[in-house]
């Protein structure tokens, strides 16, 4: 009597179950993207110069391309008769107002690696969003650079010219010689830029 052998059929659900379980057991194990590191806090250090050297009134206007920066100082400080008044603030920094502030808040002068100063909130480090790098400061003239990318593209640099005291009177521009008869008329300079309204309001 011969015997017929039964063929077993693989178990199709579990080899499938098992399939999905490796499946997923891949899914489980696939990394997530890593977020890059944040930038270095750059060190405070002490700045180039005291705070108290601010202090004062300034003629105030702004500049968007570089070679508009001769005639906005020029400019700015005809804006003297609203002058723009930096004091020094109850904790040592200065009160001047931050962009889109209508009221002045205490800032703090910072110095940075390289010799590079900024003014910005006190709990800040240099060159972070809110600060403004101090491009030049001569003791007469103050020209700030906005560090965010979108509040300098709508205020550009800002120019602070200090204002002459009362009564003292403002230095005659030098009178040019007359044309030689015969002689061409020498090019007309260009006007000087109209100030441009600060990013602020009077105080």
């Amino acid at each position: 009597m011969i015997r017929r052998q039964r063929r077993t059929l693989p178990s199709i659900p579990a080899f499938v179950l098992l399939s999905l379980g490796f499946g997923l057991a891949g899914c489980a194990t696939t990394s997530e993207p890593v977020e890059p590191p944040p930038p270095p806090v750059v060190q405070t250090l002490p700045p180039s110069f005291p705070p108290q050297d601010l202090v004062g009134s300034y003629g105030l206007a702004a500049y968007h391309k570089e070679e508009d920066k001769a005639r906005t100082e020029a400019a700015a400080i005809n804006q003297c008769r609203q002058p723009y008044v930096i004091t020094m603030g109850p904790t040592g920094g200065v009160m001047m107002h931050l962009a889109d502030q209508p009221t002045p808040t205490e800032l703090r002068v910072k110095g940075a690696p390289g010799g590079k100063n900024f003014i910005g909130p006190a709990d800040d480090p240099p060159g972070s969003q809110m600060d403004r790098e101090v491009i030049q400061f001569d003791g007469r003239i103050l020209i700030l650079r906005f560090i965010d990318p979108e509040v300098h593209g709508r205020y550009g640099s800002m120019v602070y010219v200090r204002c002459p005291p009362e009564g003292a009177k403002k230095p005659r521009p030098r009178a040019t010689a007359k044309p030689k008869p015969g002689a061409k008329p020498a090019a007309r300079p260009a006007a000087a830029p109209k100030p441009v309204q600060p990013p602020i309001q009077r105080q």
